[in-house]
Parts: structure tokens; sequence; C-alpha cells
């Protein structure tokens, strides 16, 4: 690894399927000292309570001081990492960890996340994306409305999309379906009109690209009646009928759960 930051620009923009690339903005060296360190911790290398070797990682990822000591700033505000005098730089609780970090979300899901994170994040999804639907039924524009019907269309193009795998040709593209399913959910959660629902997408939609990965590269039930029953229900302005829906899809999301 050189030591000259060579300016490397974000990386922050969806992959093909919809997943989100690297969000932290920092560049060069300095982005990839973070991504190594923290990469460390999340495979246990530096497991709860361990004091980091600084002298150590210095010489390991090819870096300055100041580069490892800004790498560190950063996972520290992330909840990571935390120092104290006389005890030196130490890995937090994983309690403390940020999970709405898209960070944070990002390197959990990465290191392999347990299936309690998924049933955890499928809790979250029932607390948050009904409501999200009854206020869009209640405040959707015509942008919002377009946005849904596009996903749906998306959605409906995937399962039709004929793919090649292992010599054989099956009916329906996973990552264009992993794709649109993405967008749909994004596209609701902007038409509640509420911003804090709204960047519930940085938690929601990358654990959501995983699942889908996984269910639709198998056999699984097709996903597009009951999203577009939710799209239906908030054109009508429908509020507990956009609820209900939306109920309906994160309980298809449960039965598919791999």
């Amino acid at each position: 690894m050189t030591r000259k930051d060579r300016g490397a620009p974000r990386t922050d923009s969806p992959s093909r399927d919809g997943a989100p690339g690297v969000s932290y903005t920092g560049r060069g060296v300095h982005r990839i000292a973070v991504e190594a360190l923290a990469r460390r911790i999340f495979d246990g290398t530096y497991a709860e309570g361990d004091l980091l070797d600084l002298p150590g990682l210095m010489a390991e990822l090819d870096v300055s001081q100041t580069v490892l000591r800004e790498a560190i700033k950063v996972l520290t505000t992330k909840g990571l990492l935390d120092a104290r005098q006389k005890r030196g730089t130490f890995v937090r609780p994983r309690d403390d960890w940020n999970l709405l970090d898209s960070d944070v979300l990002r390197w959990t899901i990465d290191s392999g996340a347990p299936g309690a994170f998924f049933t955890d994040l499928l809790e979250l999804r029932r607390a948050v994306e009904p409501a999200a639907a009854a206020l869009a039924a209640l405040h959707r524009t015509d942008a919002d409305l377009a946005a849904l019907d596009a996903a749906l269309s998306a959605m409906a193009a995937a399962e039709q999309t004929p793919v090649m795998t292992d010599a054989v040709m099956t009916q329906g593209d996973p990552v264009l379906a992993v794709r649109a399913d993405a967008s749909f959910h994004t596209a609701l959660l902007t038409a509640s009109g509420n911003p804090f629902f709204a960047q519930m997408r940085r938690v929601i939609i990358p654990a959501l690209v995983v699942r889908d990965r996984l269910v639709h590269a198998g056999r699984h039930e097709h996903p597009l009646p009951a999203h577009a029953r939710v799209a239906d229900r908030v054109r009508a302005r429908d509020q507990d009928g956009a609820f209900a829906a939306m109920l309906d899809v994160i309980e298809l999301s449960r039965r598919g759960h791999p």
C-alpha cells in the first residue's frame, strides 16, 4: 500500500443489484485504513475489549501514525472504538456500536451477520414500513406514485427475463428482481413524506438486498401481487388498507426468509 493519498473517488453509489457501495467518504489511503481496521474488528481479529496494537497496525497496514489516528477517529465516531489514558485504544462492546450507521451495517452484513440480525431487521421493518405506507397514502405525490409504478414494472420484468445459469435457461433475473424490490421500498419510505422514515432506507435497504439475493436465487413466491396491493392502497389514499397491505408484504418476507 502506498502512503500517497491518490484521491480515490467516492464509492457510495449503489451497486448493480441495488446494494450500497462503500459509504465512508474518506479518500485514498485514509479510506483503505478505515476499511482494513474495521474488517479486523468485525472478523474477530480484535474482539470486544481488546487493545489495538498501534505500532503493529502501522506496520501491517503500511500507514503513518497520522493515517492510523484518522482511521481510529472515524471508527470511534461509529461507536466501535474508544480510548482511555493509561489503557490505550480498545474495541467497545457490540451493544455500543452504531447499527444505524450505514458503514457499521455494511460491515456487519459483509462479515456474515447471524440469523438473529435479520430477524431483528424484520421486526424493525414491521414497526416502520406499515406506518410509512399509511403516511404515503396520506401524503403521496404524483412523482411518488410514478416511482412506485416504475418499481412494480421493473419487478414484473425481472420475473419474465430469461437468464442463463449453468448452461440452463431459467425464467427470472435475480439481479433485476433485487434492484426492483429495493427501488419499491425506497420509493415507499420516501412517499411517506416523513424525512425520518425516508432515512430508514439506509438501514432497511442493505439488509433487504442481502435477503433478496438469497431468496431470488431459488424458488420463491412471486412478490409482485403483494407489492402491487400496497401501491394500489397508497394510490387510493386508503391509510388503513396501505398499512395492512404492507404488513402482508413483510409477512411474505418472513415466510420466504432463507
